[in-house]
């Protein structure tokens, strides 16, 4: 066992061991306050879980202050900070990761845009006769990565390497096309003045790359910036967060050889020097090394993880997974909002992934994974119809009432708690045996 566990670490870089590991912590944190959440809503002390999130909170002073529910403030503000996470992974694969090249990520992209078109059409076949009901075609589309991941990782070593990636590859892609969907398709009423000043810090932050400002001080200052301006322009703040990683540098400011040379001779002279004041300037030098050696987005998505992982997520969770279960639940689940994310969710992800998978290998557009078998590719589609995060997400964006906000709550928690069990009796069943 010692022995395949080399390999494996042998074979993911250690960029992705982290991502991975990091993600299914985050995971089971998420479950348990989806738990909280859910048993809180529907407890006698249901009426102060509903009534917290819509106290009002301001922030700023005067007519430049901010009012907004604690529930906008999660959705609109923390979660602002959740999508620039995901924007610093989606540029770092895309740069240096798994999607660095068309062969690498061909398979992922592709899988990808049928997981999304699949849930989007079953959606639409039970929803396109209501206006308000259709509005809700892009719940079912996003799968959770840290639930996802989470599962898998469940399953230790009998799961091959290059399905982890693939997975991991596919949520990112996911995750792409649901920030796109956000932004061309759930918007409000747009403030051209307010778009226009945020097109000015947006022209700020890119020359801040192309002069290779290496302040993450500076891009904080000008993201806050680009926040407001899109929160009052009636395009979603989230879609800030990702515009904003996409600006963070990914160069370093030298390289690991110089790198290498200087702390080198930096140690050296530490190992002899006996002056105090000397030693903290030797120290300080190596310091100062060690952070131009990392990239801005290294230390952005390094920083931030902890807090996206067990405190942003978390805290997500608990203000928007908590849903009173009152009457029939399968009522619920029967109706024509319940049946889309539902078997958006189920069937959708089963039958886009699969077939465009089977398509794109076919045609010799991709290939599996090493040692990744059919029956693994569909065990693995079951785990991408857990949508929680960006389900849930989406559906407060769709939904300005209650009643089919309520339906596609119960319907998502379904579906995401019947893929997570199904995909993971389907993948413990399968052998992995690797390749020789």
């Amino acid at each position: 066992m010692k022995i395949q566990n080399k390999k494996i670490a042998s074979i993911l870089s250690e960029s992705f061991n982290d991502f991975f590991h990091s993600n299914t912590s985050g995971g089971i944190v998420l479950l348990v306050f989806t738990t909280i959440a859910l048993v809180w809503a529907n407890s006698s002390w249901s009426e102060n879980y509903f009534a917290l999130w819509e106290k009002h909170v301001s922030i700023g002073v005067g007519s430049v202050a901010l009012s907004k529910t604690l529930l906008h403030w999660i959705n609109d503000g923390l979660m602002v900070i959740f999508f620039f996470f995901v924007g610093l992974e989606i540029k770092r694969e895309i740069l240096v990761g798994e999607l660095s090249s068309l062969k690498k990520a061909m398979l992922p992209i592709i899988a990808a845009l049928g997981g999304m078109i699949g849930p989007a059409l079953i959606y639409l076949a039970f929803n396109s006769n209501s206006l308000e009901s259709s509005h809700g075609w892009g719940i079912p589309m996003a799968t959770d990565i840290a639930f996802a991941l989470g599962i898998l990782a469940l399953l230790g070593d009998r799961i091959p390497p290059g399905l982890k990636i693939f997975l991991a590859a596919l949520a990112i892609e996911d995750d792409m096309g649901a920030v796109l969907v956000i932004a061309l398709f759930y918007t409000s009423e747009l403030s051209l003045l307010m778009l226009a000043i945020g097109g000015g810090f947006i022209v700020l932050l890119l020359l801040a790359n192309k002069f290779n400002v290496r302040s993450t001080a500076v891009y904080t200052i000008l993201g806050i910036g680009l926040w407001f301006c899109f929160l009052k322009s009636g395009i979603h703040a989230t879609i800030a967060g990702v515009l904003l990683a996409m600006t963070i540098p990914v160069r370093k400011k030298i390289n690991t050889e110089h790198f290498i040379t200087e702390t080198t001779e930096a140690i050296h002279l530490l190992k002899q020097n006996e002056d105090p004041k000397s030693e903290n300037e030797l120290i300080h030098k190596i310091a100062s090394l060690s952070e131009e050696v990392q990239s801005p987005l290294y230390r952005f998505e390094h920083a931030l993880h902890p807090y996206v992982a067990f405190l942003i997520m978390p805290i997500f969770a608990l203000a928007n997974a908590g849903v009173k279960i009152e009457g029939n639940i399968l009522n619920a689940l029967v109706s024509p909002v319940g049946l889309g994310v539902g078997l958006g969710l189920i069937i959708g992800k089963q039958v886009g992934i699969l077939s465009f998978v089977w398509i794109a290998v076919k045609t010799k557009m991709a290939a599996l994974p090493k040692n990744v078998s059919w029956g693994m590719i569909y065990g693995t589609t079951w785990l991408c119809a857990i949508g929680f995060t960006m389900a849930l997400f989406i559906a407060n964006l769709a939904f300005k009432t209650n009643e089919p906000l309520i339906i596609s709550k119960i319907a998502i928690l379904f579906a995401s708690t019947l893929s997570a069990v199904v995909g993971l009796i389907l993948l413990s069943r399968l052998k992995y045996r690797e390749e020789q």
